[in-house]
């Protein structure tokens, strides 16, 4: 009840029509992956400079559909991000407004659930846009890859100190390791860690 009565109080405060469509939940089961590539892990200070996103569609990940956007920088970017995710400043020559990105971003998802590792970060990191520009922040149902791992991988290990690290985690479940800290990639595999974790039962012990 208090989550509907919040996604209510939500709407009411939106400015921009054009996204009615994210209050209206998807029926069709297809979840949306993210990831946001910043300028540093504080959402109240810092940008984001790439956003990466697939779609999940009956147990597929539309790789062929997937989005993949740069976004300008007003200011140079820190050798500390760089050195995190490669991208300089140089390499952002064609990339879009922070507005334009977050538009695209909106339309891709619409009103589907979202999934992510680390995803409270990431989506506090687009609401610190979404609420300036439209009034509200992202509606859609959430889902923490690595809360259903722990809850998967829990019964294995009593004591309950699971490593919940990205790339313990891609091991553990035998999956593919694409190259780190690229937001695209970064949502790929952690699409590809959702659909894993929701086609197991429980995990092994390690």
């Amino acid at each position: 009840m208090f989550g509907s009565l919040t996604k209510k109080w939500n709407r009411k405060h939106l400015t921009d029509e054009r996204f009615t469509f994210l209050f209206e939940e998807d029926s069709g089961g297809e979840v949306v992956v993210f990831d946001c590539e910043t300028t540093g892990l504080d959402p109240k200070k810092d940008g984001i400079v790439s956003i990466g996103a697939v779609r999940i569609k009956e147990n597929r990940i539309l790789t062929d559909e997937a989005m993949h956007i740069y976004v300008k920088q007003e200011k140079q970017i820190s050798h500390e991000s760089i050195t995190i995710h490669q991208i300089r400043h140089c390499d952002l020559e064609n990339a879009v407004p922070i507005e334009e990105a977050i538009e695209e971003f909106l339309y891709f998802i619409g009103g589907r659930t979202l999934a992510g590792y680390y995803l409270e970060f990431d989506v506090a990191m687009i609401n610190k846009y979404i609420k300036p520009m439209y009034g509200i922040t992202l509606p859609n149902k959430q889902e923490e890859v690595s809360a259903i791992y722990y809850d998967k991988k829990i019964s294995t290990i009593p004591q309950g100190n699971i490593d919940l690290g990205f790339e313990t985690i891609i091991e553990d479940l035998a999956l593919p390791k694409l190259q780190a800290h690229d937001a695209l990639n970064d949502a790929v595999m952690t699409a590809m860690i959702y659909l894993k974790l929701k086609h197991t039962k429980s995990l092994r012990r390690t």
